[in-house]
């Protein structure tokens, strides 16, 4: 019985000349950097400068955030990953009755803009790239990082990094969405809108296919969604009166790397093709930058385990070569302690070091696409772009990824997935090291890093000193100011910028949207 991939394609024995016939290598393939950008979307790659080493980081309070963010730029990071706290991403203050046990848990806890300024203390930000993953609330905290970027001095020209502000996929396999589709789509074109005229070097939105993967979509559902939202997303921002050519170029993606190396190349290099293809064919762009499609990896958390965690530093290593092999513009590396706790200072170096070691110790840097014209990733890539194409077509013949959604279609779909995988990995047919082969009779004891709980209390203590001490009338004022734009069609983020200087704080600025939009209920399963 022959081998299936990931996404439940067959796998050969042997790959010869014969699995290319009467293929095209000028159509499937062209230049590195050119169109369709399957061997890359810059003519050099990494042969003159690798890719961008971030790692993801973030917990407690934004002191203790400062210090790790610190640390890893002392040691060898190129740009900074902003992981938030729950109630952060869920638009609710530290002190709120919801946020109880979650503040500072899977991130920083960020509530006003007296917390952005001490998680940047010190890190000028004219010189780091940041990219925040933050969905629902993301203007909310790159208006904040612009704030505390102009009080250093910077100005907002000057400012590189991304927010993935992908609400999309919140609905699909996530759950950190707050408000219904129709405004939170009408929120993103005004991100687009502000960071055109105000932020013009930042990457507006990460349209990401990691959190699908992570609930257990196949490669090929991950882009396929990942890519039909991005079509969304677009539609979007034209249907506000944008150019396509003035927004598409700062358009950027997020995906998983998982340790099937063969079939993960094979897919990033489908879904520069399809990506390239739709913005020229559908929207009819006319720079190519509007057509490349410039991604972020991490590895994948959702494959480490937390039974014999050492060995998830072999599966980074594989994770992240995998993201090098398929061309990825930056990469985070997981650390081999994720699946039980926070990071510690140590396994975060680890992950870190792992990306330099393939950067400079390997001969992977040195030429562009190895793979290309390779007889297995060739098929693959075809392969695996067909199986995309299928489920796009499926997605558009509901009328596009929001009333997809709305009929829970991707999420049955992926629900699928993750069943198969679970099975798999039940029977054994799926082998997990450490899981179901290879145990040990013992595991050996580690210390991981915990939470201080006591943040809970000090989050609400800034809390109360800050509304304490600011100005209430000017920030109701601005608080009115924004939900008069928020009832009508004006940029929202004027005035919530605004009222943020003024120190409102993220609950009481999402809180105001909530009354006039109202909150998103999940639907039923498709």
């Amino acid at each position: 019985m022959g081998r299936e991939s990931e996404s439940g394609l067959p796998i050969e024995p042997v790959y010869g000349p014969e699995a290319l016939a009467g293929w095209d290598p000028q159509d499937k393939l062209g230049e590195p950097g050119k169109y369709p950008f399957t061997r890359g979307v810059y003519p050099t790659m990494y042969t003159g400068r690798p890719w961008t080493m971030r790692q993801y980081a973030g917990f407690g309070t934004a002191t203790e955030s400062n210090a790790r963010y610190k640390q890893l730029i002392a040691n060898g990071t190129m740009g900074l990953s902003v992981a938030f706290d729950l109630p952060t991403q869920m638009g609710h203050d530290s002190d709120a009755p919801i946020a109880s046990g979650e503040v500072g848990k899977v991130g920083v806890a960020i509530d006003s803009v007296d917390d952005m300024r001490v998680l940047f203390d010190g890190i000028p930000l004219d010189k780091v790239s940041t990219s925040m993953t933050i969905n629902a609330p993301a203007s909310l905290l790159l208006l904040m990082y612009q704030l505390v970027a102009e009080e250093q001095g910077v100005s907002a020209d000057k400012l590189t990094g991304t927010i993935q502000n992908d609400v999309l996929k919140e609905y699909i396999a996530r759950g950190t969405y707050i408000f219904p589709p129709k405004p939170s789509l009408r929120l993103i074109a005004d991100i687009f809108k502000y960071c055109k005229a105000e932020i013009p070097k930042w990457n507006t939105i990460s349209i990401s296919g990691y959190h699908m993967a992570e609930a257990g979509a196949s490669p090929a559902q991950e882009i396929a969604f990942t890519l039909a939202d991005g079509i969304e997303y677009v539609r979007t921002a034209v249907a506000a009166g944008m150019d396509v050519d003035d927004f598409a170029p700062r358009l950027s993606f997020f995906f998983v790397s998982r340790t099937t190396i063969l079939e993960e190349v094979a897919k990033f290099r489908a879904a520069r093709r399809i990506w390239a293809r739709v913005m020229r064919d559908e929207f009819g762009a006319k720079n190519p930058k509007s057509m490349m499609l410039r991604f972020h990896t991490q590895t994948a958390g959702v494959q480490l385990t937390a039974q014999q965690p050492e060995v998830n530093l072999v599966r980074v290593a594989v994770q992240g070569l995998a993201a090098v092999l398929g061309g990825t513009q930056s990469l985070h590396t997981n650390s081999f302690d994720e699946a039980i706790a926070l990071p510690t200072e140590k396994s975060a170096r680890l992950a870190l070091r792992t990306q330099q070691v393939l950067a400079y110790e390997t001969d992977v840097t040195a030429t562009v696409d190895p793979f290309a014209g390779s007889y297995v990733v060739e098929t693959m890539t075809d392969e695996v772009e067909a199986a995309a194409l299928e489920l796009m077509q499926k997605v558009e013949d509901m009328g596009g990824a929001v009333n997809a959604i709305e009929r829970g279609f991707q999420k049955s779909e992926i629900e699928r997935s993750a069943y198969r995988i679970a099975q798999e990995t039940d029977s054994g047919e799926r082998v997990v090291v450490g899981v179901n082969r290879f145990q040990l009779e013992e595991e050996e004891p580690y210390e991981p890093l915990r939470v201080d709980p006591a943040i809970e209390a000090q989050q609400a203590e800034r809390l109360a000193k800050l509304r304490a001490e600011r100005d209430q009338a000017a920030v109701d004022e601005a608080l009115a100011r924004l939900r008069t734009a928020a009832e009508g069609t004006d940029n929202v983020l004027y005035p919530m910028k605004d009222a943020l200087a003024a120190r409102a704080t993220v609950g009481e600025v999402c809180n105001t949207l909530r009354e006039v939009w109202g909150a998103y209920v999940p639907t039923d399963a498709f």
